[in-house]
C-alpha cells in the first residue's frame, strides 16, 4: 500500500522503519511509473531526498489528474518555506525531513486520506480506523488527575499505540510540564490558524514527547481566550490522526470540556478517598446523568485508594452507585517521578504504580476496540437537548 523512491540504500534504511507495514522499494520514477500502472491500488508514494524537488512537484503534479487519491510525501534533507511552498503548490501531501520522528505520522494520515478520497471500501476502512477518545475528568482539584492522564497516555504508547494528550485545563493545565515538555505552540493559537482547521494546522500545534506520544498543550498564557468550538473541531480531528486521544480536562463542566465529552469514547473520572471529592464526584455524576452521558462508559479510578482516612473503597463505591476500574495506592515514588517531569510508567516501568497503570491501559484499549460502542454524536445531541430544556 506503500512505496518508497530513494536510490540511497543508507537513506532508504532511514527512511523504511517510520513506514508502516511492509513498503516497496524502488530506486528511480522510471520504476515508480511501471509499478503504479501496475498496482491500481497504491495509495502512497514517499519520495526521497535522491528525488530533486523539480522532479517530486512534476510527479505529483501528474498523479494528481490521473489518480487524485494517491498521496505523495516528500521526504527532504532540509525542509524551509520554498521546499513547502513549491510542493503544496504540486499537490504532495505531507513533507517531512529525513530523520523526522513524525514521518510515521505523515503516512499514516495520507494514507488515511487516500483510501476516503478512493471512496468505496478503502473510505469504509479509514473510517473504522479511527481512534477513541479517553476524557480524565473530575471536579476536585488535588486528586491527581493529570498524573493519572499522563502517566495513561504513557501507557497506552508503551502498548505501540500513537497517542495524543491533550490538555485542556485552559486557565493552568500542566501536562506539558509534567512530561518535561517546553511546548512552542498551544491551544492557544488555534485562533490564529487561517483557513479552514485540518490535520496540517492541527500536527503543527503538537509537542512531540517520543515516537508514539504527542501533546496539545494548554494555552502558555494565562488568560488566554480559546473558543470551544475549534476545540471540538481539533479533537475529531486528532482522533483522525492517532490510535488513542487522552483528554486531561480542567475542574467543570466547561464549554472545553463538554466538547471533550461529545467526542469521548471512555469516560475516567478520578477521586480520592476524602469526603470533599466523594461530594463533588456525586455532583458531578448527577450532572452526567442529565447530560444522558451512558454509565457504560465511565470508568472510576481511585487514587490514593490505601489511605486509612475513614472512608473505605465499598463505601465509596456504593455511595457513587460506580465501581471503581482502577485502584492507584499512595506512593512516593509517583511525586518523586512528577517532580522531575517524567512519568512514573517511564521513570519505573517494574514499579506497582507503573504496573497499574500498563493493566488499565490494557483493559481501556479492550474497551474502545469493542463493537457497538456508543457514537459520540448520538451524546451530543442528548446533551443539546437536556441543556435547552434547562435553559427554558
Amino acid at each position: 500500500m506503500t512505496t518508497i523512491v530513494e536510490a540511497d540504500p543508507l537513506t532508504v534504511g532511514l527512511i523504511q522503519p517510520a513506514v508502516p507495514g511492509t513498503p516497496a522499494r524502488l530506486g528511480s520514477l522510471d520504476e515508480l511509473a511501471h509499478h503504479l500502472e501496475r498496482d491500481a491500488s497504491e495509495l502512497v508514494v514517499v519520495l526521497g531526498p535522491s528525488v530533486s524537488l523539480d522532479q517530486a512537484c512534476l510527479v505529483a503534479e501528474q498523479y494528481r489528474d490521473l489518480r487524485p487519491a494517491l498521496a505523495i510525501v516528500l521526504v527532504r534533507e532540509c525542509v524551509d518555506g520554498s521546499v513547502l511552498a513549491a510542493a503544496m503548490r504540486s499537490g504532495v501531501r505531507e513533507v517531512v525531513a529525513t530523520g523526522d520522528a513524525g514521518l510515521t505520522s505523515a503516512v499514516r494520515r495520507a494514507e488515511a486520506l487516500a483510501r476516503a478520497l478512493s471512496g468505496g471500501e478503502h473510505a469504509g476502512e479509514a473510517r473504522e480506523a479511527a481512534g477513541g477518545l479517553v476524557t480524565i475528568f473530575s471536579t476536585k482539584g488535588g486528586v491527581g488527575k493529570t498524573v493519572v492522564a499522563t502517566n495513561l497516555g504513557a501507557a497506552l504508547a508503551d502498548l505501540g499505540h500513537r497517542v495524543c494528550l491533550v490538555d485542556l485545563d485552559i486557565e493552568g493545565g500542566d501536562a506539558a510540564v509534567m512530561l518535561s515538555l517546553v511546548p512552542q505552540h498551544s491551544l492557544g493559537d488555534l485562533a490564529g490558524i487561517s483557513g479552514p482547521l485540518d490535520e496540517r494546522a492541527v500536527e503543527s500545534l503538537l509537542t512531540h514527547h517520543s515516537d508514539r506520544l504527542s501533546v496539545l498543550a494548554a494555552p502558555l498564557n494565562l488568560g488566554a481566550m480559546v473558543a470551544a468550538a475549534p476545540v471540538g473541531e481539533a479533537l475529531a480531528i486528532l482522533k483522525r490522526m492517532f490510535d488513542v486521544v487522552v483528554v486531561d480536562t480542567g475542574g467543570s463542566f466547561s464549554e472545553h470540556t463538554l466538547q471533550a465529552l461529545d467526542h469521548s469514547d471512555l469516560l475516567v473520572l478520578v477521586g480520592t478517598l476524602d469526603l470533599p471529592a466523594l461530594k463533588n464526584l456525586r455532583l458531578a455524576i448527577g450532572t452526567l446523568d442529565l447530560l444522558n452521558y451512558p454509565r457504560d462508559l465511565w470508568r472510576l479510578a481511585l487514587n490514593r485508594a490505601d489511605s486509612r482516612v475513614g472512608l473505605s473503597i465499598e463505601e465509596f463505591e456504593n455511595t457513587l452507585g460506580v465501581p471503581a476500574a482502577v485502584t492507584l495506592t499512595s506512593s512516593r515514588d509517583v511525586l518523586v517521578a512528577v517532580n522531575r517531569g517524567e512519568t512514573i510508567v517511564s521513570a519505573n516501568c517494574g514499579h506497582t504504580a507503573s504496573r497499574t497503570f500498563a493493566s488499565f491501559a490494557a483493559r481501556l484499549s479492550e474497551d474502545l476496540s469493542l463493537p457497538g460502542r456508543a457514537m459520540p454524536h448520538q451524546r451530543r445531541t442528548s446533551r443539546r437537548t437536556i441543556r435547552v430544556r434547562k435553559a427554558a
